[in-house]
C-alpha cells in the first residue's frame, strides 16, 4: 500500500517572466533604486541596486558575446559569493548559455573533472587562486578557452592567452554594443522557460559527481511556490555565504531573490561570516545542520568560559527554553512557572544571545541537507529563532516539503509545498514529482533512468508519511540496515545525536551485520582546544589533542549521554554505541573522506579505515595507524599514530524493554 501526499497546483509562467534575465530586467524597471545586493570589502559594505544588477549583467553578457559566446555554451563559475559572479550567472543565461558553478575549495583534479565533463568553454572566477587552478586545468581541458577573473590583486604579471578581468570584459561589452545595439535584448527574448538555466553537480557521495540540469521553469516555479507558502517579502535580507556551487545557495541567493525582489548580502570572507551575520541581522536565513552545530559550539564554548554564577544562570534558562519548546512542539501544556520564567530568560539570556549571533530579526530560518539533531533544533527554537526543517534535493530544485509556521514538529520535515506530490513506495523509499523535477543528468542517461521514472524522482531516502501528511525521513535508504541480531540500524540518526555535542565535529557509526554499534569520531578542535586550555592541558596538534586521556574521558561522557537518550527510544534502544575511537586526523574532502558539503563517503571510509573498524570489533584497546593526507596545495604526506579504543557501558532500555 502506498501513502500519498500532495500540495496544490503550481503557478503558470508567462513569456515575459519565464527566464531569470527577463525577471532581472523587470526588477530593474519595477524597483530599480532598491538595493539588490551588498558586498563587504575591506570592512565596508557596498550596495548595488536592481538597476545596477541588470546593467552589470548586461555588460558582462555583451563582453562574452564579443568573445564569440554561443547559445548552449557552458561557463564554469568559481569563487566565494561575490556580486560579479551572480551577475555572470545572469549574463550567461541571457545569452542562452549554462552556468556550471564549482566548489571554490575544490582541488585541481576535482575541478578538472567538472570542467571537462561539462565541456566548459569559459570560466568566470573570483581571484588569483582560482585563476591558477583553472590555468592548470586548461592544459588538459582543451575546450576551455577563456578564463575571466573578478579580483585583480596579484594578477599584474599574468599574460596567458584568453585571460582577462571582468572589468576588461565589461569594456569589451560596451564596444560590442555600439555595432550590435539590439543584440542583448534579442538574445534575452530568445530564452524560454524550458531552457537549461544551470547545471549543479551533486556532491558525489557514492562516486563521481553528476550534473543535474535544471530549467528556468524548474527553478522559477519552485522558488515562487515556496515564497508564497512562506510569505516572503521584498524587504527580506539574506546572508549569501554558502557555496555558489550548492543548489541551496542558487535557490535562496539567486532564484528567490530575483523572483521576490529581496536583497542578498555577500560576506567579506568565510572567516568573517559570523561577524557579518551580526551586522546584517538577516530576516531570512538558511543554514545546513553543520552551520547550526558550529554556532551552537561557539555559544557553548563562550558559556563555559564565563564565571560560575553566570554560567549557572545561562544553563538554567537554556534548559527552561528547550523544555518549553519541547512541550510546545509536542502539544503539551506549559506550566505557569515556566510561562512566568520565560520572559525573564528572554531579558537575561535569549534576547542578548540572539542579538550577539545576529539572529534577532529572523522571521524564518531553515535547515536541510541532512537531518538535524533534535537537541540543536530545540536549542535555537527555544531562543525564539523560527528555525524550521525542510526536505529537498538538487534534483527537485531544492524544495519538496517544508514545516509551516504553527505546524512545526520535532521529528518531521513538514508537508509538501505547492505543486509537489509525494509517494512512499512499498519498499519504504520516498518518491516525489513536482514542477522542480530536473531535466536529467548531463551526459548520463543511465543515472537519469535510475533516478527519474515517469516524472517521479526516486529520492534514495527511507521515510514515511504520518497521519497528518507530514514526511518523516529515517535515513538514506541504502544506509538503513540491520545489526547481526536483526535490529534496525540507522547510522545518520545516531551520528546526529553524537554531533549535538559541541566537542564532536564528525561521527561515523558502524554496525551493518555487526554484533553492536561502534563509532569513529572527530573532535571539534576549537571547542576541545578551549576546554583543554582551561584545564592547562598542553597539546601540539589535532592528533596530539585527540589522543589525550582527558579528551577520551570527555568524549566518553558525551557518548554515554547519547546512549541514555537512545535507551528511551522504543525502536533504536538496541543501537547504543558500544565502543568508539577518536580519529587521529580530521575527515577531509581533500582526502575524499567527506564531500564538499560534508557528507560522509561511507564506502570510502569503510575501505580506508578497515584496520580501525576491525580493531573496534576485536577487543583491542589501541591500534597503530599510518595514513596518507592531502594538503591544500595538492601535496601528500604520511602520518602515524597510536589510536586508543574505549568501551562504553550500555544503558538499560526504559521500561525494561
Amino acid at each position: 500500500m502506498e501513502a500519498v501526499a500532495k500540495g496544490t497546483d503550481a503557478l503558470a509562467l508567462d513569456a515575459e517572466r519565464d527566464t531569470f534575465p527577463k525577471l532581472v530586467r523587470l526588477n530593474a524597471r519595477r524597483f530599480g533604486s532598491k538595493v539588490a545586493i551588498r558586498e563587504k570589502d575591506l570592512g565596508i559594505w557596498r550596495a548595488y541596486t536592481w538597476a545596477q544588477y541588470f546593467e552589470e549583467a548586461r555588460l558582462i553578457a555583451l563582453g562574452l558575446a564579443s568573445l564569440g559566446f554561443a547559445r548552449g555554451d557552458r561557463v564554469a563559475i568559481v569563487g566565494d559569493n561575490r556580486p560579479r559572479l551572480y551577475w555572470a550567472v545572469a549574463a550567461v543565461q541571457a545569452l542562452g548559455g549554462v552556468p556550471v558553478p564549482i566548489y571554490q575549495d575544490s582541488v585541481e583534479k576535482e575541478m578538472e573533472y567538472i570542467v571537462d565533463h561539462a565541456e566548459a568553454r569559459f570560466a568566470v572566477v573570483e581571484d588569483q587562486e582560482q585563476v591558477d587552478k583553472l590555468l592548470g586545468v586548461r592544459a588538459r581541458c582543451r575546450r576551455l578557452q577563456h578564463v575571466l577573473y573578478d579580483d585583480p590583486r596579484g594578477m599584474r604579471a599574468y599574460r596567458e592567452p584568453g585571460l582577462a578581468s571582468l572589468s576588461e570584459l565589461r569594456e569589451l561589452g560596451k564596444k560590442f554594443e555600439v555595432s550590435h545595439p539590439t543584440y542583448f535584448d534579442d538574445e534575452v527574448g530568445r530564452g524560454t522557460a524550458d531552457d537549461i538555466a544551470i547545471i549543479c553537480y551533486t556532491s558525489g557521495t557514492t562516486g563521481t559527481p553528476k550534473g543535474a540540469m535544471l530549467s528556468h521553469r524548474n527553478l522559477i516555479a519552485t522558488a515562487r511556490n515556496a515564497a508564497q507558502v512562506e510569505g516572503l517579502r521584498e524587504d527580506e535580507e539574506v546572508l549569501s555565504y554558502l557555496p555558489m556551487a550548492w543548489v541551496g545557495d542558487h535557490i535562496f541567493s539567486y532564484a528567490q531573490a530575483i523572483v521576490v525582489g529581496f536583497a542578498i548580502n555577500c560576506p567579506e570572507s568565510a572567516e568573517t561570516v559570523l561577524a557579518d551575520l551580526k551586522e546584517i541581522a538577516p530576516t531570512y536565513f538558511f543554514g545546513p545542520p553543520r552551520i547550526w552545530e558550529s554556532v551552537l559550539t561557539g555559544v557553548m564554548v563562550r558559556v563555559e568560559d564565563a564565571a560560575r554564577p553566570k554560567r549557572a544562570i545561562v544553563h538554567f534558562f537554556l534548559r527552561l527554553a528547550q523544555d518549553i519548546e519541547r512541550r510546545r512542539l509536542g502539544r503539551q501544556p506549559i506550566s505557569l512557572r515556566q510561562r512566568l520564567l520565560y520572559p525573564l530568560g528572554s531579558f537575561l539570556v535569549y534576547g542578548p544571545l540572539k542579538d550577539n549571533l545576529g539572529l534577532s530579526r529572523v522571521r524564518r530560518a531553515y535547515t536541510a541537507g541532512e537531518a538535524i539533531g533534535p537537541e540543536i533544533f530545540l536549542f535555537f527554537r527555544g531562543l525564539g529563532v523560527n528555525v524550521k526543517q525542510l526536505y529537498g534535493m538538487t534534483e527537485a530544485s531544492v524544495f519538496v516539503t517544508i514545516q509551516r509556521d504553527g505546524d512545526v514538529r520535532l521529528d518531521t520535515v513538514g508537508t509538501p509545498i505547492t505543486g509537489v506530490e509525494i509517494r512512499i513506495s512499498n519498499e519504504g523509499e520516498v518518491l516525489f514529482r513536482s514542477p522542480g523535477v530536473f531535466q536529467g543528468y548531463a551526459k548520463n542517461p543511465e543515472a537519469t533512468r535510475q533516478t527519474l521514472e515517469g516524472g517521479w524522482i526516486r529520492s534514495g531516502d527511507a521515510g514515511f508519511l504520518d497521519a497528518d501528511g507530514h514526511l518523516k525521513i529515517i535515513d538514506r535508504a541504502k544506509d538503513v540496515s540491520r545489526l547481526a541480531d536483526g535490529t534496525m540500524f540507522a547510522p545518520k540518526f545516531l551520528e546526529n545525536k553524537l554531533k549535538f555535542s559541541p566537542y564532536v565535529r564528525e561521527a561515523v557509526c558502524i554496525g551493518q551485520g555487526r554484533p553492536c554499534v561502534t563509532a569513529l569520531l572527530n573532535i571539534d578542535l576549537i571547542a576541545v582546544g578551549s576546554w583543554a586550555e582551561r584545564r592547562n592541558i598542553a597539546y601540539t596538534s589535532y592528533a596530539d589533542l585527540a589522543q589525550k586521556p582527558e579528551v577520551y574521558e570527555l568524549i566518553h561522557r558525551e557518548v554515554e549521554r547519547v546512549n541514555r537518550s537512545l535507551a528511551e527510544d522504543a525502536v533504536l534502544h538496541a543501537t547504543q554505541v558500544r565502543r568508539f575511537l577518536i580519529l587521529h586526523k580530521e575527515l577531509d574532502p581533500d582526502d575524499e573522506e567527506i564531500t564538499r558539503t560534508r557528507k560522509v563517503r561511507r564506502g570510502f571510509i569503510a575501505q580506508k579505515y578497515a584496520p580501525l573498524i576491525e580493531a573496534l570489533y576485536s577487543g583491542r584497546d589501541h591500534v597503530q595507524v599510518e595514513a596518507k593526507v592531502t594538503y591544500e596545495d595538492g601535496r601528500t604526506g604520511t602520518m602515524r599514530a597510536d589510536v586508543k579504543i574505549r568501551d562504553v557501558d550500555l544503558v538499560a532500555a526504559q521500561g525494561g524493554r
